[in-house]
């Protein structure tokens, strides 16, 4: 059988033995996904050993291509290549497969496993991620050594995906690949593993249309590569079409490879119980025979093989020795730009990088997506790595960054186009937007942020559940956060959002009072690291004045006393647009002989990290405590107890003016008075 030019014996042997370790990991543990890492085995392979630039013995090198196994489900096909290629799995790993504590657990999981690059499963997120990538790779380049020509500098390399039916038939891939064609993509390769099988059988039941026409029309360079006619992959022709998609530079590639899922098992291959459950001790001895394998043999790895398949950490060893000697040089030429890497590789923020945060004068209403467009723009002055955009909603939500071009390829017709511009366009994608935003993040240097309406963060909730679950610094910028957009109506106007959005655990959702909150709150968000989701208000805010209340520094802690009072009666907690109606109710309040300590919790992730005595400080049990906030009060009864009150909105609601709506919904000092003179008394 013909093989690429340099293809050994060896290996073909290492492909053979990649396929019976898929159905033995499955097989052992009793579940998995065995089929697709079969017949992908010499596809994982090929890109290991012959394409993807990487260094085993350092995960983290800057100069590395990224790799991205968007068809999560099939981790197999990603754990063999990291025990082949020497990444630290080692057998007992695979033979551990899918168990408590182990090195390979059933999806690949980001800041687990040497060599993930990020958590995948959710269908469709790795290739809108990978966008992501791709973008941070050119923005970064900008950073570093934007003089260079295409694809000839040290920060060019390639982010490469392998993906399913299932990741192209999520409408977040269609979302990303759209944009990734507008963004002239050329460093982006994506291996479409084309085997027309999901769990409910043929894909033809559902998704009949031509991709290959699809990723065209997105502009794609698109290379189709058929199966040999007994079904194995064609390594030749797939050897090839990699070649070529190195070589374009200009467009993503997409690789549309045909396959048979489960190869070459007898009655396995092709069939849709081959993609989720082990084949059966049967099915896998007859498969071994059919590979020229032992068929009582498991686990099995001939030492002369694995040794083979591990030159490739010799190899990659070499490449990095002569990157770092071109490394070298440009440190030299560019001592400034240097220092820079050094800075964003070590996640360090330069002295008085905060300095041009505004302070906001009392006195006067700002809306806090206003006061936030402000601070953003003090903090890109400092930070040359901080960008970002919105969903099409930039003047809305206050993220363009001023005098900054867009970030768009050279060949755009666009005024202001600049392939290193500051400002993402992201179109009217708030799932791709989320995706992008943690590939950004996860590629490693730059910090980046993405807005759009609070009621739309529902769109992109599974990307931000994903970077919770990774822990990675992605910033949401969330505005128009309550009925105070007013006349748009409920279809725009968040009610359960804000618990939902807390719900998601590792997400700190900050929702902050006025405009000096806000200022308080970026500076902590850039320096947490963490991931984040900002709450902004469209309407106007009172700013409060200082003098008379606390200071805002102690937003970093989550919550604290905005007045207080002796002997408080009462505490009202509120946020965002309701810290200035817990404010106004205190007042009356006091008019009414009623003492009320008020409490600002633009964070409660934040208040919860503190410790008890912090908090019994802030909120003593002791006293009849009253929430405000213009959502469910679901998740509230933590803070005010069972005997608390929560002034709150347990419906979605209307067409009007933000003042109106507030009113007739209960969101007034007269009303919130009247109900805490009956809690008191």
């Amino acid at each position: 059988m013909s093989r690429p030019a340099g293809w050994t014996n060896l290996d073909d042997r290492a492909v053979t033995y990649a396929r019976a370790l898929a159905a033995d990991a499955v097989q052992k543990v009793g579940n998995g996904h065995p089929g697709t890492a079969m017949s992908l085995a010499p596809v994982a392979y090929t890109l290991f050993q012959r394409h993807l630039v990487h260094d085993p013995s350092d995960p983290q090198w800057v100069g590395r291509d990224r790799f991205i196994l968007s068809c999560g489900h099939s981790s197999l096909t990603l754990y063999i290549q990291l025990y082949l290629s020497g990444y630290g799995l080692e057998m007992n790993d695979l033979e551990n497969f899918r168990t408590w504590g182990s090195l390979t657990p059933g999806h690949p999981e980001f800041g687990h496993t040497a060599g993930v690059e990020m958590t995948t499963g959710p269908l469709g997120q790795g290739v809108a991620t990978a966008v992501g990538m791709a973008m941070a790779a050119r923005f970064e380049r900008g950073l570093f050594d934007p003089e260079t020509a295409n694809a000839q500098s040290i920060f060019d390399h390639r982010i490469w995906v392998i993906c399913s039916d299932g990741d192209l038939q999520e409408g977040v891939s269609a979302e990303a690949s759209s944009l990734a064609g507008t963004q002239n993509l050329g460093l982006l390769n994506v291996i479409y593993d084309d085997n027309r099988i999901s769990i409910e059988g043929d894909t033809h039941n559902a998704f009949t249309e031509d991709v290959s026409a699809r990723y065209v029309a997105y502009g794609w360079h698109v290379i189709d590569v058929p199966a040999q006619a007994n079904g194995d992959v064609d390594l030749i022709a797939l050897d090839a079409a990699m070649n070529a998609a190195k070589q374009e530079v200009h467009k993503p590639s997409l690789i549309r490879m045909k396959s048979v899922i489960a190869w070459p098992a007898p009655k396995a291959q092709g069939t849709a119980a081959s993609h989720g459950s082990a084949l059966g001790a049967e099915e896998i001895k007859a498969t071994k025979l059919v590979l020229g394998l032992d068929p009582e043999e498991n686990f099995a790895m001939p030492a002369d093989v694995l040794a083979h398949a591990r030159e490739v950490k010799k190899r990659g060893a070499q490449v990095r020795a002569d990157w770092e000697k071109s490394f070298s040089i440009w440190s030299q030429a560019q001592p400034e730009r240097a220092k820079l890497l050094i800075r964003l590789k070590a996640r360090k923020l330069p002295v008085n990088w905060d300095s041009s945060i505004p302070e906001f004068a009392a006195g006067k209403d700002l809306a806090t997506r206003a006061a936030s467009g402000e601070v953003i723009n003090a903090i890109a002055e400092h930070l040359p790595e901080f960008w970002g955009g919105s969903a099409d909603l930039a003047g809305s939500n206050n993220t363009s960054i001023k005098g900054a071009q867009s970030f768009l390829p050279s060949s755009s017709s666009i005024d202001g186009a600049n392939p290193y511009g500051r400002v993402i366009h992201f179109g009217i994608r708030e799932h791709a937007m989320g995706a992008i935003l943690n590939g950004i993040t996860l590629h490693g240097l730059t910090r980046s942020f993405g807005g759009t309406f609070a009621v739309f963060s529902d769109y992109m909730r599974p990307a931000v559940r994903l970077a919770a679950l990774m822990n990675i610094p992605s910033i949401f910028v969330w505005t128009h956060d309550s009925i105070g957009v007013g006349e748009d109506g409920p279809t725009h106007q968040p009610i359960e959002h804000f618990a939902a959005l807390r719900a998601i655990p590792g997400l700190d959702v900050v929702r902050p009072g006025d405009a000096n909150e806000v200022a308080h709150a970026w500076k902590t968000i850039i320096a947490r690291n963490r991931p984040v989701g900002i709450l902004l208000s469209r309407q106007n805010l009172p700013v409060l004045d200082r003098t008379i209340y606390s200071s805002p520094n102690n937003v970093s802690k989550g919550a604290y006393i905005l007045n207080d009072v002796k002997d408080p009666q009462v505490i009202l907690i509120a946020t965002g647009s309701e810290v200035s109606l817990a404010v106004e109710s205190a007042n009356l309040l006091e008019t009414n002989g009623i003492r009320a300590r008020v409490v600002s919790a633009p964070c409660l992730e934040w208040f919860d990290e503190q410790d008890q005595k912090y908090k019994d400080s802030v909120l003593p049990y002791n006293i009849p405590k009253v929430s405000i906030e213009v959502g469910i009060a679901q998740g509230w009864h933590k803070y005010i107890g069972d005997k608390g009150l929560a002034i709150s909105l347990e419906h979605y609601g209307a067409s009007a003016d933000a003042k109106r709506l507030f009113k007739e919904f209960g969101f007034s000092a007269e009303n919130i008075v009247a109900q805490i003179k009956k809690l008191v008394s």
